[in-house]
């Protein structure tokens, strides 16, 4: 390969910052060791297939969109709600062109319109990718307070009430009228 790859190396070590880098809103509801964007995203981008695939879209599209949606926080950190009110949002857009700078621009580019696609909230895996950001945070709020945060339900409600797809909404439902350990009960024949 002709192209440099220094620039692609610099970003896949700033990357890996991101299963260090806390989901500062849980700090909020008394959580002190809450997920990392990584693990946040890893969940998102299955979510996005799931609802995607279900939804008529491309589930490896609405995957991809998932995977790249929070990349930009290795440079910004989780900066939640009430501290976005204060220190504003950062441009994601902008983020991102500056991680993929001295990329070889076949890859750059594609990575830009990956987010600039998530932003846009226009395409229909882009509306899968962000309810499934949506559907992982009231997922992990569910199992949060099944750990006894109950402060958790704030983010449990809000996460539910910015759901738009069908699919989305019906998983929320399902997903209300289950312990975090059913799965593992069904698993074993228990009932």
């Amino acid at each position: 390969m002709a192209d440099d790859l220094s620039a692609v190396a610099h970003f896949l070590y700033e990357a890996g910052t991101l299963k260090n880098t806390r989901r500062t809103g849980w700090w909020m509801a008394g959580i002190r060791d809450p997920e990392s964007v990584a693990e946040h995203s890893w969940r998102t981008s299955i979510i996005a297939s799931v609802i995607a695939k279900l939804e008529g879209a491309d589930p490896a599209r609405a995957a991809l969109l998932a995977v790249w949606h929070d990349t930009q926080e290795a440079r910004t950190g989780d900066v939640n709600y009430l501290g976005k009110k204060y220190s504003g949002s950062s441009d994601s857009r902008q983020v991102t062109a500056d991680q993929t700078a001295g990329m070889p621009e076949l890859l750059a580019s594609t990575v830009r319109e990956v987010v600039a696609e998530y932003e846009d909230k226009e395409s229909l895996e882009a509306i899968c990718a962000r309810d499934a950001d949506k559907l992982e945070c009231m997922l992990q709020g569910l199992e949060y307070k099944a750990q006894g945060y109950q402060s958790a339900q704030r983010w449990i409600d809000n996460s539910r009430g910015r759901l738009t797809t069908e699919t989305g909404l019906r998983l929320a439902e399902e997903l209300l009228s289950h312990d975090p350990l059913d799965w593992l009960r069904s698993a074993l024949g228990e009932s």
